[in-house]
């Protein structure tokens, strides 16, 4: 083949995704569920015909993929909206998450009557809910949720996967070496945790620091650096035996929660490499499967996925989610919203590539089972909300409005704050300011020019900056901008 054909492919496949996406936001169609059709209509047993069946290239490349899209996610979440729901978030993500595993997996061994290491194995693989499916299903189609259960969804998304690909290896090495012990396994699964947690922090703060302290001369370059450090922060906490995937989500969390330079450009970049991302996995793993084979197991397949979402995963909600915090309407409303995406298939890629007994059978169960949670669940998602009484009002646009001109529905005004000679923050950045959260500096007066401040924009002694922020904080700011120390 030319070497201009592959690139003719992929360009059509990627053009045919953005255009699902568009379709999909007009009849209320999961945009993954189109990109997986998509990819099974141009692989081997579609018209398409293109025969591809290279597990370990689609798992690495998946890998890196949702490696992206965590990042992009953590990097577009609110750490006051994760705060609240931490340790919650952990129970459900790693206690929460084994519990669905043992329960799936115990059914499976009956579905298919199968031995118990292996069922155990099926029920690892489609443990964990999805990122990219909760990230996208709940952004993109603009689901209004009462807090706190859209943070708690998206952050068990981002961080069960450890837990998942941990007990998905565990399995697969006890299947393959027997002789292996499950203390092995309990190391293994903390090591991952910890040095994936640690790596992610330390990282996010270093890439903080290097965004605003390295000064590139152009604007473009920040993107590119944002993306090497992704990669690096991944591959660099793998190799140290952590989980990669646990460290770009923390990284990506730890950045949002500082002042950093050109950070909605940042943001948009990585949300449409998120999207890139999307489009390249779903389309990759539908061109792995066959079709012919998967329709062989719809019998089973469908058992193994009434299981999973009406047995196992609301007996791991429930459990997980004790206490009087959370009500049976918001139990409920989990344990339906435990989508399954790409993460699954990824992992049943696994067996294959190792070459464990009944691996064929295993992947095109969980294909299957991926693409009716999808297509049930995620289409379903704002009927449930709203039958549960969970969906929140929806905002207030003209209040924003008001809000941004100094209207008089909110406390929120302009005001314009002189920098005189001694004060701190002479020769200083922007992004260096380090305001409260919520003030933002929308104008600069210099002499007779106005500027537009950016994050790199110096200010200098006799500026005066008009600042949008609460009438209540502006004795406190006059403070940080005048006075001559830095606020701590």
């Amino acid at each position: 083949m030319p070497p201009a054909e592959p690139i003719l492919v992929g360009a059509i496949l990627l053009l045919a995704g953005v255009i699902a996406g568009k379709v999909s936001a007009r009849l209320g169609i999961p945009a993954l569920l189109l990109f997986l059709c998509i990819g099974m209509l141009a692989g081997a047993d579609g018209p398409g015909g293109i025969d591809f069946d290279d597990a370990p290239l689609a798992s690495a490349i998946g890998s890196v993929a949702l490696a992206l899209i965590l990042f992009s996610g953590g990097l577009d979440t609110r750490w006051t909206a994760v705060r609240p729901i931490l340790a919650p978030g952990m129970v459900l993500a790693t206690f929460g998450t084994t519990v669905t595993a043992l329960v799936t997996g115990a059914a499976a061994v009956f579905i298919f009557d199968i031995d118990w290491p292996l069922g155990f194995l099926v029920g690892s693989i489609v443990s964990s809910t999805d990122a990219a499916a909760v990230f996208s299903i709940l952004r993109s189609r603009g689901i209004s949720l009462r807090p706190p259960l859209r943070p708690l969804l998206e952050f068990e998304s981002a961080s069960n996967d450890p837990t998942a690909v941990f007990l998905t290896v565990g399995f697969t090495t006890l299947i393959l070496m027997p002789e292996a012990t499950a203390w092995e396994l309990v190391v293994l699964l903390v090591q991952q945790l910890v040095v994936g947690t640690a790596i992610g922090i330390a990282s996010g703060r270093i890439a903080v620091w290097m965004v605003n302290k390295i000064k590139l001369e152009y604007e473009g370059l920040y993107p590119v650096l944002t993306l090497a450090l992704v990669l690096l922060i991944y591959s660099l906490t793998a190799v140290l035996g952590g989980s990669g995937f646990l460290a770009v989500y923390l990284a990506g969390i730890t950045m949002a929660r500082h002042r950093l330079l050109h950070k909605r450009t940042l943001t948009r970049f990585h949300d449409g490499i998120s999207w890139l991302m999307q489009i390249t996995m779903f389309l990759l793993l539908g061109l792995l499967v066959y079709p012919t084979q998967v329709i062989r197991v719809i019998v089973p397949g469908l058992a193994l996925a009434a299981a999973l979402m009406l047995v196992a995963r609301p007996v791991a909600v429930w459990l997980s989610l004790g206490g009087r915090r959370w009500n049976h309407r918001q139990r409920a409303f989990v344990s339906w919203v435990g989508l399954r995406g790409a993460v699954p298939i990824i992992l049943a890629t696994f067996p294959l590539a190792s070459g464990v007994e009944h691996a064929n059978l295993i992947f095109n169960a969980v294909f299957f089972v991926v693409i009716l949670s999808v297509a049930l669940q995620g289409t379903t998602i704002p009927v449930v909300a709203r039958w549960l009484k969970l969906e929140a009002p929806e905002p207030d646009v003209s209040g924003e409005r008001e809000e941004i001109v100094g209207g008089a529905t909110t406390g929120r005004r302009l005001h314009e704050i002189e920098i005189r000679d001694g004060s701190w923050v002479v020769g200083k950045r922007v992004v260096e300011l380090d305001l409260p959260e919520g003030v933002w500096v929308v104008l600069v007066n210099r002499g007779e020019d106005y500027l537009v401040p950016q994050g790199p924009t110096v200010i200098e002694s006799g500026d005066r900056l008009t600042v949008l922020a609460d009438t209540r904080e502006l004795g406190q700011l006059e403070d940080i901008l005048t006075n001559g120390t830095q606020r701590r």
